[in-house]
């Protein structure tokens, strides 16, 4: 007679060959739920997965980061120049800036060097809120 542990690991064959024909919901309905999960091989894989997901999650959280970063020191960098250029400049202007994406920012640097007072900034920035 064959061992609890050795019929275990005949189902788990079983339902991995089963999966490259069939359905999920057919092979569900002649094995039981856990028995796949106690797997050796199901465990392996199951492992790899985990390690490739936050291989992944780090990946694009580091990705994530340098790009908040990038676009906060962006904001900061024009809002100095702003400031500089023109004096303080308004609370709603520095809001509507904060709002901007980095590719908006970018564009506004340059726009900037042809702004001669606070009136092209405010022009710029309704032109984008058009958008």
């Amino acid at each position: 007679m064959i061992e609890t542990a050795e019929q275990q690991n005949i189902a788990t064959l079983v339902q991995l060959m089963a999966g490259l024909r069939f359905n999920k919901e057919l092979i569900s309905q002649f094995f039981r739920e856990g028995v796949m999960r106690e797997s050796v091989i199901y465990q392996e894989i199951y492992q790899e997965g985990r390690q490739e997901g936050r291989q992944e999650g780090r990946q694009e959280g580091r990705q994530e980061g340098r790009q908040e970063g990038r676009q906060e020191g962006e904001r900061e960098l024009l809002l100095r120049l702003l400031d500089r250029k023109f004096g303080a400049i308004a609370s709603p202007l520095r809001e509507q800036i904060h709002l901007l994406s980095l590719n908006q920012l970018e564009r506004l640097g340059e726009a900037l060097l042809d702004f001669s007072d606070v009136a092209d900034l405010i022009a710029w920035l309704e032109a984008k809120r058009s958008f």
